[in-house]
């Protein structure tokens, strides 16, 4: 296993208590949309053991062509012990990122596309947006949805609809589950869906209640986990 050892360029702050962790680029590092990561502070690996306190499971928010990696994740006034730390940290601290792959690449394969998000979830979603942006090929349409009760939704500058992609924001769980129910009219289509358990759970029962196969199901979880999931 390769673990890459790489500096804090910057830190951005998305909306309110939401930031981008933006990492040097180590340049055999590499990765495709959709992509996670483990992620992890300085003495993870001190011991026989790894520290799981301070390793996290995270996705990477850009794509290799921006170069940096962007970690996204909510950090709020009262957080975990690794949260915590990982706001006490400086530029050019070193954070370590290892075991990196993607569950979620877009899926080019003549059907329409539908991203299913909560909250900082939608991190997930951006790089798929932006390599669909590119190369909108296999992809008749793509539309994003994503619910968030703060209100203050994020990455407002790729989350714009065109002629071929639509973003659609709500911010209470009726108006989504409403909306949900729309997009499951689509009989062909395919849904990821990114956010809690208790998200999946939910977004899963509803979309087949509508009719929607598990394999139009596409989950940021590894295979053993996603039968679970689907599971009626």
């Amino acid at each position: 296993m390769q673990i890459y050892w790489t500096p804090i360029l910057k830190v951005e702050e998305e909306a309110r208590d939401t930031y981008t962790f933006k990492l040097e680029l180590p340049a055999d590092f590499t990765w495709e949309e959709g992509a996670h990561t483990h992620f992890a502070l300085e003495g993870f690996n001190k011991e026989d053991k790894p520290n799981r306190t301070l390793i996290r499971h995270m996705s990477i928010s850009t794509l290799p062509h921006e170069g940096m990696i962007g970690i996204t994740t909510r950090v709020k006034p009262e957080c975990s012990t690794f949260k915590s730390m990982l706001r006490d940290m400086n530029i050019g601290d070193k954070v370590a990122i290892f075991k990196t792959h993607s569950n979620v690449p877009l899926k080019r394969v003549g059907k329409n596309v539908y991203l299913l998000s909560a909250g900082v979830g939608l991190a997930t979603f951006r790089p798929l947006v932006l390599a669909y942006l590119a190369n909108g090929e296999g992809v008749p349409h793509l539309h994003s949805l994503n619910v968030d009760s703060s209100k203050d939704y994020l990455f407002s500058d790729v989350f714009e609809s065109t002629d071929s992609f639509t973003a659609e924001f709500v911010d209470n769980r009726p108006d989504y589950y409403q909306q949900v129910e729309m997009l499951a009219t689509d009989k062909d289509g395919l849904f990821y869906v990114v956010g809690s358990d208790d998200f999946l759970h939910e977004t899963i029962a509803l979309l087949r209640r509508n009719g929607v196969t598990p394999n139009q199901i596409i989950l940021d979880k590894h295979d053993f986990q996603v039968e679970d999931f689907l599971k009626v």
